[in-house]
């Protein structure tokens, strides 16, 4: 039955989260927690991987995340939400699995080169970032997870996570199930600049910002750049606003910026003026949440050390029937 399997996602701990994080993860996180039994691991160690040699705000950082995922509608009642450093199995697991997964499948991840031409300042040439990806397969296999929400950017890893389950099975007999994929239609939202929404590029939308900074964001944000006076034509396909559009505002409203901004009826800060109009309303009540919990902190750790006592009892599951396949 739908309502008895298992749900395993996660995120880095890297600093507050913003709206895309909402629609591209958060939103479908929230639907899912009535069909499924949930597990949501902040990620801390993953965070080591690239941010090992500055590590000060990684626990602020956790207790940020924490706040957004509450304050989003993240209930410590309907799923288990935890950190991964609290929960020792995942580590044992990723060590039995490193035994068996050959360098070439590591190496062949497209992330893996990716991140390491694109993150500049550091040096990634170590086994931990190398290592990534099995040290991921470890956090979705010890809750034995039958589906993964993830971004298109993370199939490759969840394939990668399916052959090391298989390649278990086959060397020790069958332990894991091999997770599946349930991938978020939404698409990457724009930041204020165009590119990816994202804290490393300081174009994001916080979900705790406060209304005049969200005001103050978007009335800046970059349109059709062929679109220079008030009364030339635009092009909502080639408009980074238009998208957020797609993501918050109704079908109504979208249809009448798109027809509007073509025939030049509209200009850019009216069409920003819609938008705030449909965004606000999502962001305010989750920020006076996220305010209400960020003001009992004490909380904030309780659910987590529950979340993560339950996680290690699942866990714990997990890694005795491995250590019995393995014969150790």
């Amino acid at each position: 039955m739908a309502d008895q399997e298992r749900i395993l996602s996660g995120a880095r701990p890297s600093g507050p989260l913003h709206i895309g994080h909402l629609v591209g993860a958060l939103q479908n996180w929230v639907a899912l927690q009535d069909r499924y039994r949930c597990f949501f691991a902040i990620c801390d160690w993953h965070a080591l991987t690239s941010e090992y040699a500055d590590t000060g705000r990684i626990r602020d950082y956790v207790f940020q995340i924490a706040l957004d995922w509450l304050a989003a509608g993240l209930d410590p009642e309907r799923s288990t939400l935890f950190v991964q450093s609290r929960v020792k199995e995942h580590a044992e697991l990723h060590l039995l699995l490193s035994m068996i997964v050959p360098l070439g499948w590591l190496e062949r991840v497209p992330t893996y080169k990716e991140q390491q031409q694109q993150i500049s300042g550091r040096d990634l040439s170590t086994y931990g970032f190398l290592g990534y990806p099995v040290l991921q397969a470890a956090d979705i296999l010890a809750y034995k997870a039958h589906w993964v929400p993830v971004g298109e950017d993370q199939i490759s890893h969840l394939e990668l996570c399916r052959e090391i389950a298989r390649r278990f099975n086959a060397l020790y007999g069958p332990v894991f199930p091999e997770p599946q994929p349930r991938t978020t239609p939404a698409s990457r939202l724009p930041g204020t600049d165009g590119r990816k929404m994202s804290k490393s590029y300081n174009n994001a939308v916080f979900l705790s910002d406060p209304e005049p900074q969200i005001r103050q964001k978007l009335m800046t944000m970059v349109t059709d750049p062929a679109r220079v006076r008030r009364s030339d034509p635009g092009n909502p396909d080639l408009c980074p606003v238009f998208t957020l559009h797609k993501a918050f505002s109704t079908p109504q409203t979208l249809e009448r910026v798109d027809r509007e901004c073509r025939r030049a009826g509209i200009g850019c800060i009216d069409c920003k003026g819609f938008l705030l109009e449909h965004l606000g309303p999502v962001v305010a009540p989750l920020r006076e949440r996220r305010e209400a919990l960020a003001g009992n902190p004490e909380r904030v750790r309780e659910i987590l050390e529950a979340g993560a006592e339950k996680a290690r009892k699942m866990a714990s599951s997990t890694l005795e029937e491995v250590r019995d396949a393995v014969r150790i």
